[in-house]
């Protein structure tokens, strides 16, 4: 009797804005890694995120939201989500089964019918749709692409993730794995401090805000009893720096306790976390800028 070889391999999660590849991730991965927000277009970078079966090793790459953009920044972000496509073995591509309108998705298709790789479809929210929908759904999008299988899921409710991890399981190649077992992503604290504060701009705050954003980590020491984290808010207008600072500082407030409390989970330790509100002009469209901001 033969024993099973271990599989090992890329998967590139790629979707529309707010699909919830983000929420499959941190679901698959047990814990969070990538934040998460009602409003589209929360993801901004490629996140790495591992997990260990008992054959296979499934490394994840969550990209941002696929769409339409005149700004430099978010160009950025889609060319970069594009490029992630390149170095993976398998694409999961996630759609909203809630949704009612698809002319993204099917731009989307457009860019994978020029990948020879495998693609799985995964139809997430169905706890937001009746079955005779997901599988109205199921046959409309089965005639767009010759998918390796579509799996109807709830990330959010942990409703068949499984059998998806399975169908994406079988796809990749025979092989070690390549990361150690302990290992479940490759980002930094500091960006994951970043991170937590940039979700709750986008959670907390209206308007064009959370678009108009970005978070530098200007300081991060670790002390004996504490962290010390100093962190500044990046807006394009002194009206938005107003907007975030709130009456009397209470939307600042608001931010730096809600990510304070996220940051000390994480790291298992206390913080003291300082925010700063910054008015970095036209940083969407300006290319030392958005390379400062990691973009």
């Amino acid at each position: 009797m033969t024993t099973p070889q271990t599989r090992s391999g890329f998967v590139g999660i790629i979707g529309a804005p707010n699909a919830g590849k983000s929420t499959l991730l941190n679901q698959v991965l047990g814990q969070k890694i990538s934040i998460t927000s009602k409003k589209p277009q929360t993801t901004r970078d490629n996140i790495l995120g591992i997990i260990n079966r008992p054959l296979s090793q499934i490394i994840f790459i969550d990209t941002p939201g696929i769409h339409k953009s005149s700004t430099l920044l978010n160009q950025r972000i889609v060319d970069q989500a594009m490029q992630a496509l390149e170095d993976v073995e398998v694409i999961l591509f996630m759609v909203d089964a809630a949704s009612r309108n698809y002319s993204a998705e099917k731009l989307i298709l457009g860019r994978l019918a020029k990948e020879n790789k495998p693609v799985v479809l995964g139809l997430n929210k169905i706890d937001l749709s009746d079955k005779a929908a997901v599988f109205s759904l199921v046959d409309e999008f089965r005639g767009l692409h010759a998918f390796k299988a579509i799996v109807p899921v709830s990330a959010k409710k942990n409703i068949q993730v499984e059998n998806l991890l399975e169908e994406l399981e079988a796809c990749l190649p025979e092989g070690p794995r390549l990361y150690p077992e302990e290992t479940f992503t490759d980002v930094s604290e500091q960006f994951m401090v970043k991170e937590i504060v940039r979700e709750k701009v986008f959670r907390l705050t209206g308007m064009e805000i959370p678009y108009s954003s970005a978070v530098t980590v200007d300081a991060f020491e670790v002390e004996s009893k504490l962290i010390v984290i100093h962190a500044s808010i990046h807006v394009v207008r002194n009206s938005q720096k107003g907007i975030i600072i709130g009456k009397g500082g209470s939307m600042l407030r608001r931010i730096g306790s809600s990510a304070r409390k996220d940051i000390e989970e994480m790291l298992g330790k206390k913080v003291l976390l300082k925010l700063f509100v910054k008015v970095t002009k036209d940083w969407v469209s300006n290319t030392r800028h958005l390379s400062e901001f990691g973009y």
